[in-house]
């Protein structure tokens, strides 16, 4: 697989695993990600929709067969209280927000089983702006004690608030992981906003929110004239807009063909027609 670097020189991987709604299995698909060649995985703090210390699991496993952890990129994310499961959070309601992230940040890398995050997100961002501010500046704290490689953020698609918070902090974003769907009008203008600041578009739910354009017939036709899956062609696509794509699959299969997405090219033309579909 092919590797990108952005503004803090980290190599994120051009496709990531994302480990969201495994449950139980979590441990078991991550291992085989990665031995079926993933080298990018996704995770968060959030027990409500995470496994986290599965994932660590799973990576200690592919590690003992042969996977250094030097191959690996791993991202995890500190969940606001709105986004988590009161009853079973990594941190107390009653913490300041500095613990609350402090607390996140010391669990997720007992779970993961590293000192090291390569990429640590902000899950959602944090009203009103102080507390953003305040809560990225924790945050980099770890990118100065050499704890995290670099930060990003998930779920803003107000590039307003993006906006905001870069040009207010010292340690720039690095990462902006979002859904990938018409209702955010495919974040347009943020993501060329990104691209000229080197910060990385990561895509959630590419497929799952797109079923209407992966329905459309030139996707059948892409699929025989490549000999590629639909969703490799959609896979393929997303990377030919510089977008780095999660992939949640729980199909071993699956996995096997959709790691090897960058091993061939979409033409300028098809990359036109599959864009201007984007509406």
């Amino acid at each position: 697989m092919h590797y990108h670097i952005y503004n803090q020189n980290i190599r994120i991987p051009a496709m990531i695993y994302g480990t969201a709604w495994k449950k139980d299995r979590t441990a078991d698909l991550v291992e085989e990600a990665v031995l079926s060649g993933f080298r990018g995985i996704d995770t968060a703090c959030q027990p409500r929709h995470y496994q986290e210390y599965l994932v660590g699991e799973g990576i200690a496993r592919a590690c003992e067969k042969g996977i250094a952890r030097e191959e690996l990129y791993l991202q995890t994310k500190f969940t606001p209280i709105d986004g988590q499961d009161r009853s079973n959070m990594p941190y107390l309601e009653s913490d300041p927000l500095e613990v609350q992230i402090a607390k996140s940040f010391e669990t997720s890398k007992r779970n993961l089983r590293t000192d090291f995050i390569d990429s640590y997100i902000l899950h959602s961002p944090i009203f009103p702006a102080s507390a953003l501010l305040k809560g990225w500046e924790t945050m980099s704290g770890f990118y100065h004690d050499k704890e995290v490689g670099q930060l990003g953020i998930s779920n803003c698609y107000d590039l307003d608030v993006l906006k905001y918070l870069y040009e207010r902090v010292e340690v720039k974003p690095s990462v902006v992981q979002n859904r990938f769907y018409a209702q955010s009008g495919y974040d347009r203008e943020l993501r060329e906003w990104c691209r000229e600041r080197g910060i990385v578009y990561q895509s959630f739910w590419s497929l799952t929110a797109n079923i209407h354009i992966l329905e459309k017939p030139i996707f059948l036709s892409l699929s025989r004239k490549y000999g590629r899956s639909i969703p490799v062609i959609f896979y393929r696509f997303l990377s030919h807009l510089g977008i780095i794509p999660l992939n949640g699959t729980t199909t071993v299969e699956h996995m096997r063909e959709d790691v090897k997405f960058d091993s061939f090219e979409l033409n300028e033309d098809e990359v036109a027609v599959i864009e201007g579909m984007l509406r």
